[in-house]
């Protein structure tokens, strides 16, 4: 009883926090119930989508049971003392569906840290309700395809340490959203915004930033302007990272450097950089992202390996030349290098040489490097063996470099990513040279002709954790069997080979749930397109185009599109109809069936494919009328219809805007009539406004995925692999249209091509055309215009292709300029022309033609009547005897009304009917 008693006492003795921990041990469950039924619901909501991380994800639904203490789950932390789930780590968790407004998570007001980076939200908007976690202190959404505004509730948060919203690439910030994050996130260390659109912002909104801000990351974010240069002066900052926001422009402070900076990201931005200043002042710089930027001063890198405590090396796109500064890997520390896209020439260095010029260039192997990055340079030799034992490289990069010989064998498993693509390697590709590559992730192989890759596609035992194989253009003749096991393959390209004969059905089961992009285009395959291919549930880009495929497109690929993004069957053999049914969520944006032999009309539930960029259907057998309904899809810049059986007239646009981005319309070979559509070119206003940007040239398509289209340029059929986003012209050659050449035309300034080609034009040539500047191709030919060519079109200085033959004009050709360089058979046809490059010299009385009309009526009479004017001029004579005598007998007979009506009343019908 004592010793009851004394035990008793000591605990009533135990301070709190002792009596907390001695909860903690019982077995009493710490989680609420409504918070654990919260959680369950809330992870129940979503349907299990690909993973979005290198490694292996935990499935939290493992651990999260119901009855279970929430406190003891994955990813679920606790407070000690209430109970309350105060954090939640959901990054990884494959998590694919929308967040509601009304999701249990907003019912767990004390979370402190919240992580659902690396899921598929599916495009849903970040909820308003995010702002109403008042206690929250770290909120990581990155990477999870969020979509929309950023809502201004975030800044309500006003405890945050760490905002990270990065890689939602459809997100974008208004600049007063982010003043007044800004302003109320006083106690931020830590804000990450890739790619979240900023074009709007004004750079003077970051000016105002915490100065406890360790980190700053706005890389992809479209800023433009100055970059403040108070930000390099905020005295805790260590990471500044803006990088490839191509119009940013800045250059460093001359005092008051912020000591703490180590790493800094400017690559591809157009910072003014001194590279000796800038490593001078920064004595703590660890990493050094300066790819793209505009060197000014002494700018040779080769300095640059007195940086001892450098680790990351980004010297990019800088336009360096000569022999590659191979002392950079004397560097003990540096784990990243990267001179890739510069003119570096010679070979990598090979320690086994006695060459002493090697020797004074590297010291040693480099055995921290994780990352060699040489792409797109001059550099040749072979691969040395020092690179295959490198125990930490995980990514090597050669391509587009002039390297020969073998591919060796690695003698570990840390490589991730390895491309050898555009180069000249040769010999066999023996499956053991990738047997120790556990961790593999990234392979290109592609554009070698002279590997052999036989052994290796024949091998089923490697590789079974690829998530990207590239071999295009590699002579495989066969799909890689090793990929019967590839669970995780996300990118499969396999074009132009001569693989042949049928696709597998095991194919269709590759990446089921994972495979976002796949291309067997440019191949010898035959019969049908698998219906299980339906089964890739996950698939964004599909390419089979340049087959010999045959029998019908499978229905189920329409419904498909509500994930699909690009789809190319062009070129094939596919007969049937277009699949009927779009899915309302359709998120194609490229659709290509051109070159096949479909039939019937064109699906009308294609307008639920509101981000339709590109719509080929040329050369296949597809009837009915004009398609108007697609004047609602408002992203549209690419409609190919050409070579069909499409009639009828065009007429009036049915909707207030139709086509406000149409830059490539080709109706040609159709059978069209009516008068050109006034109207549809009145509406055209991506052609009608001059782009000033002079910067980089930007095409059409993604990262992914480059558009391409045929196109009728300067009389011939031209494929452009990649389509230039100012690229334009119109085609509505080989058709009935009638009625004179719209003056509307004229307003599409940016126009580089025109082709009115084989009609029943009518009317003049107008001379506004002349105000087309960018016009570098003209087809009016084979049509029945008149009058005289417009010496305003002397004028189109870009005018390379001029085509009026076959026409009715007349009167002199215009000289001088573009026109001097213009043959004959720009003009054939026109009997009344002259003047170079004619035969005809143009006189006082030459040059003329008869009126349009009599030409017309001549043609007339010869159609309607059989009968050539020479034909009748041979009976002209005979009938002068006949003539007189009946001229005689009418008048001396007073005129008889039958023969009046005979002689004259036909004429007069035949003026009224004209």
């Amino acid at each position: 009883m004592v010793l009851f008693f004394l035990i008793f006492f000591l605990f009533l003795s135990l301070p709190n926090s002792s009596l907390s921990s001695f909860s903690l041990n019982s077995s009493t469950p710490l989680c609420h119930s409504d918070q654990s039924s919260a959680l369950l619901h809330f992870i129940n909501s979503f349907s299990v989508g690909v993973s979005r991380c290198d490694d292996s994800y935990y499935p939290p639904k493992n651990s999260w049971k119901m009855g279970t203490d929430c406190c003891g789950w994955d990813g679920v932390t606790c407070d000690t003392m209430t109970g309350h789930v105060i954090a939640v780590d959901l990054s990884c968790s494959r998590l694919h569906g929308p967040i509601h407004p009304n999701c249990t998570l907003f019912s767990l007001r004390h979370l402190q840290r919240l992580n659902l980076a690396y899921n598929d939200f599916h495009g849903s908007t970040i909820s308003s309700k995010f702002g109403g976690f008042a206690n929250m202190t770290h909120l990581n959404l990155n990477y999870s395809y969020f979509a929309g505004n950023f809502p201004s509730e975030i800044s309500h948060l006003s405890k945050l340490v760490s905002l990270d919203l990065s890689s939602n690439n459809d997100m974008r910030i208004e600049a007063p959203n982010l003043k007044r994050l800004i302003q109320n996130l006083t106690h931020l260390t830590e804000l990450v915004l890739v790619g979240i659109d900023m074009s709007s912002v004004s750079t003077n909104c970051l000016m105002n930033l915490s100065s406890s801000l360790t980190s700053l990351r706005l890389s992809y974010c479209q800023l433009k302007g100055k970059f403040p240069d108070n930000i390099f002066h905020l005295p805790n900052l260590q990471m500044l990272r803006v990088a490839y926001n191509y119009h940013l422009t800045g250059s460093f402070p001359t005092y008051n450097w912020s000591t703490s900076l180590k790493f800094l990201i400017l690559s591809e931005t157009k910072f003014s950089i001194d590279l000796p200043y800038l490593i001078s002042n920064l004595k703590s710089l660890k990493q050094l992202f300066v790819g793209g930027c505009n060197f000014i001063g002494s700018s040779y890198p080769t300095f640059l390996s007195n940086l001892t405590q450098i680790t990351y090396l980004d010297l990019s796109y800088s336009n360096f030349g000569g022999q590659c500064p191979w002392s950079l890997l004397n560097i003990t520390g540096l784990t990243f290098l990267d001179l890739s896209y510069n003119n570096f020439i010679g070979q990598l260095p090979d320690f086994s040489s006695n060459n002493s010029s090697n020797s004074q260039l590297v010291n040693k192997i480099p055995s921290n490097l994780e990352y060699l990055l040489l792409s797109g340079n001059l550099l040749n030799g072979a691969i040395p063996s020092w690179v295959y034992t490198i125990p930490s490289l995980r990514y090597f990069y050669l391509d587009h470099n002039q390297f020969t010989g073998h591919i060796g064998e690695f003698q570990h498993n840390s490589l991730v990513y390895l491309n050898v693509s555009f180069n000249n390697f040769s010999g066999n590709v023996e499956s053991k040279i990738f047997s120790k590559l556990k961790s593999l992730r990234y392979l290109d192989m592609s554009n070698n002709p002279h590997l052999s890759l036989h052994s290796f596609t024949s091998a089923t035992n490697i590789l079974s954790k690829i998530h990207s194989l590239q071999l295009s253009s590699s002579n495989i003749t066969e799909i890689p069997q090793f990929l019967r096991t590839a669970e995780c393959i996300e990118y499969l390209d396999l074009s132009n080979n001569h693989i042949k004969g049928n696709i597998p059905s095991w194919v269709m089961e590759v990446g089921k749930d994972s495979l976002l992009y796949f291309s067997l285009s440019r191949n010898n395959l035959t019969g049908h397109i698998p219906s299980l291919i339906c089964n890739l549930s996950s698939l964004k880009f599909l390419d089979f185009s340049y087959n010999h495929l045959n029998n019908m497109i499978p229905p189920c690929l329409g419904k498909l599109s509500d994930n699909l993004k690009d789809l190319n069957l062009q070129s094939n053999n596919l007969n049937g109809t277009v699949p009927a049914t779009f899915a309302k969520g359709c998120q194609l944006r490229s659709l290509k069936l051109n070159g096949n032999q479909l039939e019937g009309a064109l699906p009308q539930s294609l307008v639920h494919c509101r981000k339709l960029e590109v719509l080929d259907f040329g050369n296949n057998k597809i009837n009915g009328t004009f398609p108007c309904w697609l004047e609602s899809l408002s992203k549209l810049c690419v409609l190919v219809l050409r070579s069909n059986n499409f009639h009828g007239a065009i007429g009036n646009p049915k909707t207030k805007f139709p086509f406000p981005n149409l830059r490539i319309i080709d109706l040609s070979h159709n059978k069209f009539h009516g008068l050109l559509p006034t109207k549809f070119f009145m509406y055209l206003k991506a052609m009608m406004n001059v782009s000033t940007d002079k910067g980089e040239l930007k095409y059409m398509g993604d990262d992914y995925y480059q558009d391409s289209v045929t196109v009728v340029m300067k009389g011939l059929s031209i494929e452009l692999v990649k389509i230039q986003s100012l690229f334009t012209t119109i085609d509505f050659s080989n058709n009935n249209f009638k009625g004179e050449i719209p003056k509307a035309i004229v307003e599409l300034r940016s126009l580089k091509g025109l082709n009115f080609s084989h009609n029943n034009l009518s009317g003049h040539v107008p001379p506004s055309l002349g105000n087309l500047t960018n016009l570098e191709w003209l087809d009016l030919s084979s049509n029945k215009l008149t009058g005289e060519i417009p010496i305003q079109l002397a004028d189109l200085t870009m005018l390379a292709f001029l085509n009026l033959s076959e026409n009715y004009l007349f009167g002199h050709i215009p000289q001088g300029k573009q026109f001097n360089t213009f043959m004959n058979d720009s003009y054939y046809g026109n009997l009344g022309l002259c003047g170079f490059p004619m035969t005809k010299a143009c006189g006082n009385d030459e040059g003329q033609q008869p009126s349009p009309s009599s030409t017309i009526q001549e043609d007339d009479f010869e159609f309607e009547n059989g009968f050539h004017w020479k034909v009748v001029l041979l009976g002209y004579g005979c009938g002068f005897m006949f003539g007189l005598g009946l001229g005689y007998l009418v008048f001396s007979s007073g005129k008889p009304k039958w023969l009046v009506n005979i002689v004259y009343g036909g004429r007069h019908n035949k003026l009224q009917r004209s």
